[in-house]
């Protein structure tokens, strides 16, 4: 290792997620069911937004917080729906830095932090740099939240619980009993409570529950990527106690700075656009291809997000049937990379109905080869 190099950087690889994106760049024409963003295109309107704000000048650094009339809109939204006399919003360079900031503002070295086995790939990682120590909950294979298992893995040294539903990889929304109790046990042990909630609008069979709603002091974190297909633009936002919000805005002061403005402008117009049209889509891929698999995969039917986590078929396990699926020309991820199990492997149908279909027959084929 070159000398320069700092030690907590060994202490994680590089995203295993990103590796396959570069596979599928040098690939022609794959069956790409890999990719965690929405196939679809930024809305017009938002794109002119941006486009305006670009040609008005407004290409200069934001407040830290975010442009006054974005985080305007989104306090009086936030408020309406909680009415918490302490929670405040700003505006972050994606939910990945609001992930970062809440880290770096809350983990102290030997601090643990509770979170369901499978996770997003971000949430050990950003853990290490931190010094904190990471406690996954193993949730196979229902991949549903477990109040008792969570209190159970609760020491003196817990600081902070990690939630995240709709789940990546999972697409598994917990129930609002569930999310209740572990709320008000977050509550009851003066434990931080985190709730990404970046697949928010992505819920298909019942209505969105957020922890907020049980315990006020649970910090959310929530943005534009997913949902009207901002994934390039970094605009996310963190809401939550005061005190907290002002210690990670004096942490972004010296790191993102703010994020970009043109886009900021171009989220305000997003809260405008009405996206139910594209959630029936999505139900609709996620009925596709459940159905297109059910008969020789197992999983948990996803009541979000945009994923499926089948068990791979056969003895040989997630990561080699996915090296077979990749030969074949299917992009899919390993489910070893958001676990410490490697039995499972994750779908995106965030895709065309036409490469959902070809993936799904391709993967109905590569199943009874393995159990062959």
């Amino acid at each position: 290792m070159h000398p320069w190099i700092a030690d907590r950087t060994t202490t994680f690889d590089a995203s295993g997620i990103r590796k396959v994106f570069d596979l599928a760049a040098k690939l022609k024409d794959p069956i790409n069911l890999s990719i965690g963003q929405p196939d679809f295109d930024v809305p017009e309107s938002i794109q002119d937004a941006a486009i305006d704000a670009i040609r008005g000048g407004k290409n200069a650094y934001s407040p830290t917080q975010g442009i006054g009339p974005l985080r305007s809109a989104l306090q009086q939204e936030i408020d309406s729906r909680y009415g918490h006399d302490d929670r405040e919003v700003f505006v972050c360079s994606g939910t990945s830095g609001g992930l970062m900031l809440s880290m770096l503002s809350m983990i102290n070295p030997g601090d643990e932090v509770i979170y369901l086995d499978p996770f997003f790939v971000m949430y050990p990682a950003l853990l290490k740099m931190c010094g904190g120590v990471a406690v996954p909950i193993d949730s196979y294979p229902s991949f549903q939240l477990d109040p008792d298992a969570i209190a159970a893995a609760v020491t003196p040294k817990t600081k902070m619980i990690l939630l995240n539903s709709p789940a990546n990889p999972t697409g598994v929304t917990a129930t609002a009993e569930q999310l209740e109790a572990v709320a008000r046990l977050a509550a009851e042990k003066n434990i931080a409570l985190i709730s990404d909630e970046i697949y928010s609008r992505f819920h298909y069979d019942d209505a969105f529950v957020s922890p907020a709603q049980f315990n006020p002091d649970t910090i959310v974190i929530d943005g534009f990527s997913k949902s009207h297909a901002m994934t390039g633009w970094r605009v996310g936002y963190v809401h939550g106690p005061g005190e907290v919000i002002a210690t990670m805005l004096k942490i972004q002061q010296y790191s993102f700075v703010c994020s970009p403005q043109p886009a900021q402008w171009g989220a305000l117009r997003a809260m405008e656009v009405n996206l139910q049209g594209h959630i029936d889509d999505y139900r609709k891929k996620r009925d596709l291809i459940c159905d297109g698999l059910a008969e020789r995969f197992e999983f948990t039917r996803p009541g979000g997000a945009f994923y499926l986590f089948p068990k791979a078929p056969g003895d040989a396990g997630g990561e080699a049937f996915v090296h077979r699926a990749i030969e074949r020309g299917l992009l899919i991820i390993p489910g070893k990379i958001f676990s410490a199990r490697d039995s499972h492997f994750r779908i995106s149908f965030a895709a065309s109905d036409e490469t959902i279909a070809k993936g799904v027959a391709l993967l109905n084929q590569l199943a009874d080869e393995a159990n062959s």
